[in-house]
């Protein structure tokens, strides 16, 4: 069971044997904070995005939160994409411009910095990283992997794991049992010429040897593409294609399962898309697999009006993009190890851990055809008594309380509806919107989520109620001696509380507010 108020405190004052000890024996669902309260990867325990662990930050004193120090980027154009880790002391993250960094977790002191364009010329870190075994490994905008090491930010191996053009790593990696599990994704569906020969990407998830960079095996989501005609424009047509993994798999480690969710089609009409996989961590081979949507092929030309014969699925309604782009989420119910996972179409899906069943399915927001941002986007989180969740362009974006066992809300708080019209965000109204990108955080008694308002918010896990509101579109004057300005708040990840700090990135790229200066990371405590 989560770890009560008094034992936290005691745990705090006796010191790391305890934690320790609470760290391993905790069962599949019930999340742990970590060795030490760090937040050692994207989704912390069994994707449960929860630190049990923290208790200097509590219902009592989230309202005094202040900014600790900002960390401010060049100017690049490039969204923030990379949700930080902190372990023993340090917070590791990539920025815009191409770095990666290694900073003192309270002080923003950098410790080192590494450049990816020495491995790989315009590389950029799009995921969020893991640390373990003394390495910290990550992946980049061309489908590069990297291990450095995590003192020195020596690198220890750096491949080339995805030889599309268009190939990249959103999905962060999770490390389990000496190996690296992460996804591959694409930007090659939202290419908007009409010559270009659509598409051979093919999703897949991969095994990788920790030590070495090697894959050990790969799950494609689709069949090979192959040539079936022309389009309209007389390029050639490939078939299927997309299904590409954007978000950071989970491992159970106690029957040594790996899940994981699948995007839409680019092409064609079969493959494991808009899916739930269940491999065997291990070999790879399926153990079962939901697909959730029946049909659903979309690609940036299915937006143009003029698109006639180059998106086969806006006639009869399968042009959805209704990704499963979340993380799924591990917890208990009555001792049945569950799973879960939100979608774009605004839907939130439990299964049988085990078997794939379905046990129940809430709808929680309208779904919106043609790009799916009215849904779940990057994760949700569970703090062993509910289970937490947001919608992106809800009309407005709303955060969710939802009964484990049956899914019954148990309470909802709209983006406040002064969103747009107060802080840096009330000068650009035509770009404002009250809505959840980022993935849903939690600790003992207390919601995390970022708005494309760019409010940072922190709830109260029992009522809803909002605690805390900072405003993070404004200059900061950075600890590095860059000025950086916050914007919308940064999807591909969300906030990670350790150890008595909160760190969030600014500077998504929808919407994305005007200014001169490069985005930031901030770093706040009491």
């Amino acid at each position: 069971m989560p770890v009560r108020k008094g034992r936290r405190r005691i745990t705090a004052l006796v010191g790391t044997a305890v934690l320790l000890v609470a760290g391993s024996t905790s069962a599949v669902g019930e999340p742990t904070g970590g060795h030490f309260g760090d937040w050692s990867t994207w989704g912390a325990k069994n994707g449960t995005r929860h630190n049990a662990a923290e208790y200097r930050i509590n219902p009592r004193t989230a309202g005094k939160l202040t900014l600790k120090w900002a960390f401010a980027y060049p100017k690049t154009g490039f969204p923030t994409k990379s949700q930080p880790a902190v372990v023993d002391g340090g917070v590791y993250f990539g920025s815009p411009d191409g770095k990666f960094h290694a900073l003192d977790a309270r002080t923003g002191a950098t410790k080192w910095t590494f450049e990816l364009g020495s491995v790989h010329p315009g590389g950029v870190s799009t995921d969020g990283p893991t640390v373990a075994d003394g390495k910290v490994f990550f992946g980049d905008s061309g489908g590069f992997l990297y291990a450095l090491e995590q003192d020195t930010g020596k690198v220890v191996w750096a491949k080339n794991t995805e030889t599309h053009r268009a190939g990249m790593h959103t999905s962060s990696p999770v490390y389990y049992d000496g190996h690296i599990y992460v996804g591959a994704s694409s930007g090659e569906n939202i290419n908007p010429d009409k010559n270009y020969p659509c598409c051979t990407f093919r999703g897949h998830v991969d095994s990788i040897d920790a030590d070495t960079g090697d894959v050990t095996w790969r799950y494609y989501t689709t069949p090979e593409p192959t040539a079936v005609g022309t389009w309209p424009s007389g390029a050639t047509k490939y078939e299927p294609s997309g299904a590409g993994v954007w978000s950071s798999p989970v491992v159970d480690e106690h029957t040594g399962t790996l899940y994981v969710g699948t995007g839409q089609l680019y092409s064609g009409t079969t493959g494991d898309f808009d899916s739930l996989l269940a491999l065997n961590a291990r070999t790879g081979a399926v153990r079962w697999k939901q697909q959730v949507t029946k049909a659903d092929t979309w690609r940036l030309l299915c937006g143009f009006p003029d698109n006639d014969g180059y998106c086969p699925g806006q006639k009869d309604g399968t042009a959805l993009d209704y990704d499963i782009g979340a993380t799924p989420t591990l917890f208990q119910v009555k001792g049945r190890t569950m799973v879960g996972v939100g979608q774009k179409s605004g839907v939130y899906h439990v299964f049988d851990a085990r078997t794939g069943a379905v046990s129940w399915r809430r709808q929680l927001s309208t779904p919106m055809p043609g790009g799916g941002l009215s849904g779940i986007q990057w994760g949700s989180s569970y703090d062993g008594q509910r289970l937490y969740m947001a919608t992106n362009f809800g009309n407005p974006g709303t955060v969710f309380a939802l009964d484990p066992a049956k899914g019954d809300v148990l309470w909802q708080t709209p983006n406040p509806a002064d969103g747009c019209t107060t802080g840096g965000a009330s000068k650009y109204p035509a770009q404002c919107v009250r809505a959840h990108t980022p993935a849903v955080t939690t600790s003992p008694g207390l919601v995390y989520e970022g708005s494309g308002d760019g409010k940072m918010r922190v709830y109260d896990s029992k009522t809803g109620a909002v605690l805390w509101t900072f405003d993070t579109v404004q200059d900061f004057a950075g600890v590095n001696g860059l000025t950086g300005t916050g914007n919308s708040l940064a999807g591909n990840g969300g906030a990670v509380v350790s150890n008595g700090m909160l760190y969030v990135h600014s500077g998504y790229n929808w919407p994305s507010y005007p200014s001169p200066n490069g985005t930031v990371l901030l770093a706040f405590g009491l």
